[in-house]
């Protein structure tokens, strides 16, 4: 059965819920089967993020949605209920919710109870008189109680004609569980002083002397520990949108008409309406989107555009939500609220990005889809042989035993977390903060790498970056009169040159009859000089404008993208400040290493063309339509993504601030600097601590290393294992060998992944 489409002209609605039950991709995609099946429905799972999101006509009844779900095995919960807006809270901030708690308290006490078990099993010298009876008291809440989540996985599947990893590791442990216990009570295993026998027989022996309890605790551990951290990975999916919501001002002081005179009242963000006035005092966040109806201001909008100087704002301009008022008194008439506000839209962006984002399936599950009803065959048609070829019950068991045991998928399930784990422990003492095995994959195929400019490339932050002086003016001169007189100014162009001029010539004079010309710069006395500082109109005001080699240094600078800042003194223009934001001292090194790496560079900045040009020659990216892309807004990042996508080209984005959430979600592999915003790390898939872009190198050089790792880990860990079920099924493997030849494996893995640890950094 097909799903039937809306037909033309009817009404369609958007409904998203979360699904519970879920334990791997292969789920995902059973839901999503049975979702589209209903007429009129269309559906996508995704296992990440542990949400469906499905396009029905208005109208459609929630309960078939949710019967649907529950009809291949899961639960679905839908937004109205309460307790699921509760729960997606608690997930959103990346907290630990109720599920990773228990989880976690199951990893911990069947560790605790499985240590002993396996040691006394592996070491002689730890098996005492009846040892084999205490491991069989530590091992039974091991499988019984920390091991329930599979059995219950197990049966649901077997109620619906299916079969996971779930099913292969409750039917190994419950097999070897169940032989154990016969083994103890009825066969020759309790007997006081019992030893693990290592026999290799041509036929199945009897088996009754041997119990595999190791590998029941040691199965159900491995797998546990397996499933924590990936859990604990995904409850993280929602942490971008929250970060980006908490963005915005809280409250806001809004400008009431009452009783024929205006009062300021406090009131929180969410109740303001279109038309009203607020007030935005320095320093404040801006609170939604709007016009400024009086006051004039420096506004930092780098958060939201990227753009490192502080826009001019006047009567008339328009502001945007979440930016900071970097200057003087505003007050702004509301003219979007709520979803309508250009934050509310970035928002958007990240949550559309991350829905579209396809999860990467698991290797493991991938194989695993086949490799389990194989396996399970197996077992069965061995056992059916043996019984046909009249060795007796207890040899035929023994032999289907070996198949199941030597298939656990011990080694399997320890072959993604520990080569993760040491991999993203490296990392961390590098500075590199790898969230998840699904990011990995997207490292080996990326061939593209775009580089947003500021706070990546750049420092991200203004700073005094030259200065141009007429002829017979001392440069200490003009810094010192300069910087004294921009020290007493709040905006952000004159604290660069305040704090450029200190370092160069030490503490500044005191200023008199200071003055502040909004939009245009200050003016003062300095040492008995009368200054002028700022824009060169100011000095045209004063008929001392620039001229000659000043005039044509200002010009050059400008065409470079710089702010040229005019000094005039005692009548006459003196010198040109330039304030740039500075290219970090790492950025060229960076950018020589994804070459050799494999990958293009691409600079991405919501600068002018000019701008983004002086700094790709800087940082040695050839500049080219398609590697120096200038002029970018926030939403046209995410188009940039994805129009290279749309080329072929497998993309890794590197950014660290609020306009770059969307499109680090969207790449196919996402890296924020740690010195950027919440959202920006959030978003990513990896995160780098220093804020140094060497790092970003060193990230994929270390996550393709992991990769293989795990690719290794999971290839030996189906070749012990596939290549002993044909041994186990003749009857030329003992179901102990099978069991040390698991731990064999296992040992193999853990210590192919910790040679990870011997991974070092280029960048220095």
């Amino acid at each position: 059965m097909t799903a039937t489409l809306p037909q033309p002209g009817q009404d369609v609605q958007e409904i998203e819920f979360a699904i519970g039950g879920m334990t791997c991709a292969s789920c995902a995609n059973r839901v999503e089967r049975k979702l589209n099946k209903l007429d009129g429905v269309t559906a996508t799972v995704n296992y990440a993020t542990e949400k469906a999101k499905v396009s029905a006509p208005t109208g459609v009844d929630a309960d078939r949605l949710v019967a649907a779900v529950a009809s291949a095995g899961y639960t679905a919960t839908l937004p109205t209920d309460p307790a699921a807006d509760a729960d997606a809270g608690g997930d959103a901030g990346g907290g630990e919710n109720e599920a990773l708690r228990s989880l976690r308290h199951r990893l911990v006490v069947s560790a605790v109870l499985a240590v002993p078990v396996i040691a006394m099993a592996m070491a002689p010298a730890l098996q005492f008189v009846n040892w084999q009876w205490l491991s069989l008291v530590l091992t039974v809440p091991v499988w019984a109680w920390a091991g329930a989540m599979f059995h219950r996985a197990a049966w649901t599947n077997l109620r619906h004609g299916a079969a996971t990893m779930d099913t292969l590791i409750s039917m190994g442990t419950t097999a070897a569980m169940a032989w154990s216990v016969y083994a103890l009570f009825f066969g020759t295993a309790g007997i006081p002083g019992m030893t693990h026998p290592f026999t290799l027989s041509v036929s199945p022996t009897d088996g009754a002397g041997n119990i595999y309890l190791e590998v029941v605790a040691g199965v159900i551990t491995f797998v546990l520990a397996g499933r924590y951290f990936e859990m604990r990975s995904k409850r993280r999916a929602g942490a971008a949108l929250r970060a980006l919501l908490e963005l915005g001002a809280k409250d806001v002081t809004v400008l009431r008409d009452e009783d024929g005179r205006t009062i300021e009242k406090r009131i929180p963000t969410s109740e303001l309406a279109v038309g009203d006035r607020f007030v935005v005092r320095p320093g404040e966040k801006i609170a939604t989107d709007g016009e400024v109806v009086e006051g004039r201001s420096a506004v930092d909008a780098s958060m939201l555009t990227g753009e490192s100087v502080p826009v001019e704002v006047a009567v008339g301009d328009t502001v945007v939500g979440a930016c900071v008022n970097a200057g003087g008194r505003l007050v702004v008439r509301a003219t979007r609220v709520g979803s309508d506000t250009q934050l509310a839209q970035m928002a958007k962006l990240v949550e559309d990005a991350q829905n579209g984002k396809a999860a990467v399936q698991r290797l493991a599950d991938r194989i695993s889809g086949v490799f389990v009803p194989i396996v399970i065959a197996v077992a069965v048609v061995t056992l059916a042989f043996w019984l046909g070829a009249g060795v007796g019950a207890t040899a035929a068991f023994t032999a289907a035993v070996a198949v199941l045991i030597i298939a656990c998928p011990c080694a399997l399930g320890l072959a993604t977390p520990t080569a993760l784990l040491v991999g993203t422990g490296r990392g961390a003492q590098m500075g590199i903060l790898i969230k998840g095995p699904e990011v990995l994959e997207s490292t080996r195929r990326v061939d593209t790498v775009v580089l947003d400019k500021t706070g990546t490339v750049t420092t991200g932050k203004m700073a005094l970056a030259g200065v141009h002086t007429a002829d017979g003016v001392d440069e200490a001169t003009a810094l010192r009169l300069a910087g004294a007189l921009e020290k007493a100014s709040e905006h952000p162009i004159a604290a660069a040159i305040a704090d450029g001029a200190t370092e160069r010539t030490g503490d500044l004079p005191g200023v008199e009859d200071f003055t502040n010309h909004e939009g245009l710069g200050v003016q003062g006395v300095v040492d008995g000089h009368a200054v002028l500082v700022g824009r060169p109109r100011l000095l045209e005001q004063w008929s001392t404008p620039l001229s000659g080699a000043l005039a044509h240094a200002a010009a050059t600078e400008a065409a470079q993208g710089r702010t040229a800042v005019a000094v005039a003194w005692d009548g006459q223009p003196r010198a040109v400040l330039v304030v740039a934001d500075t290219i970090k001292d790492t950025s060229a090194e960076a950018i020589a290493e994804f070459r050799r790496l494999g990958l293009t560079p691409v600079l991405l900045t919501g600068d002018n063309q000019a701008v983004a040009e002086s700094v790709a020659a800087e940082v040695g990216i050839a500049a080219g339509p398609n590697t120096v892309i200038a002029d970018v807004m926030p939403a046209d990042k995410l188009a940039v993504i994805e129009r290279l996508q749309s080329q072929g080209k497998v993309v890794a984005m590197v950014g660290d601030g609020v306009n770059d959430a969307a499109a680090l979600a969207r790449a196919d592999l996402g890296l924020a600097m740690g010195t950027g915003t919440d959202v920006a790390i959030e978003a990513s898939d990896i995160t780098l601590v220093r804020g140094d872009l060497r790092a970003a190198a060193d990230a994929v050089r270390l996550s393709r290393r992991t990769l293989t790792t795990i690719k290794t880990n999971l290839f030996w860990a189906f070749a012990y294992n596939t290549a002993a079920i044909p041994l186990a099924a003749v009857g030329l493997l003992n179901p102990m060998i099978a069991g040390a030849a698991m731990a064999f494996s296992s040992v193999f893995v853990v210590g192919n992944s910790l040679r990870l640890r011997r991974f070092r950094a280029r960048a220095t």
